[in-house]
């Protein structure tokens, strides 16, 4: 997304949305400091439409309740009861996208990349990490498991931590 009122920025001939490949997360980047939303219910519904799996927004969003009665995943930095237009309008697709979040590191998203976010949030993992992050991610979950069962029993968590993942954690 760029401002409406940047002339220079290319204009798209499709809406984006309309060009959501299938199982695709779509990513919008909106331009720092905007109050207006970039990404609405019918936009959720025309996503859902392309058999796109959810969107990530680095900006606001509205029609909450939309999103959640159409059953499609928006993890978004905001809301905003105002619209797209005037204010922004997309304006290149299929592009990396650089996000910066308050005091974290920025990171960029490039087409491809795996996107995973649940209640918790939104990660992106390289697509030529994939792999890694699987394989370290799953022993991680054998790991904490491991943890879980002897924390459960009575074991400290200070022990187990040391015992299974190799470290004392306080």
């Amino acid at each position: 997304m760029v401002l409406a009122s940047d002339t220079d920025a290319p204009k798209l001939t499709a809406h984006f949305v309309d060009t959501a490949k299938a199982d695709s997360i779509i990513v919008v980047s909106a331009p720092p400091n905007i109050k207006n939303a970039v990404w609405g219910g019918l936009m959720s519904a025309g996503a859902i439409g392309r058999s796109a799996r959810g969107v990530v927004i680095s900006g606001r969003c509205r029609d909450i309740t939309e999103h959640g009665n159409l059953g499609f995943p928006v993890f978004s930095k905001g809301h905003s009861t105002l619209g797209q237009s005037p204010f922004t309008r997309p304006s290149a697709i299929e592009v990396p996208i650089t996000i910066s979040q308050d005091d974290f590191p920025a990171v960029t998203v490039n087409p491809g990349d795996m996107i995973v976010g649940d209640k918790d949030g939104v990660v992106c993992v390289p697509k030529d990490l994939v792999e890694k992050v699987v394989e370290l991610a799953d022993l991680g979950r054998k790991i904490d498991a491991l943890c879980l069962q002897d924390i459960i029993t009575g074991k400290g968590v200070q022990a187990s931590f040391k015992e299974h993942r190799g470290k004392t954690q306080l």
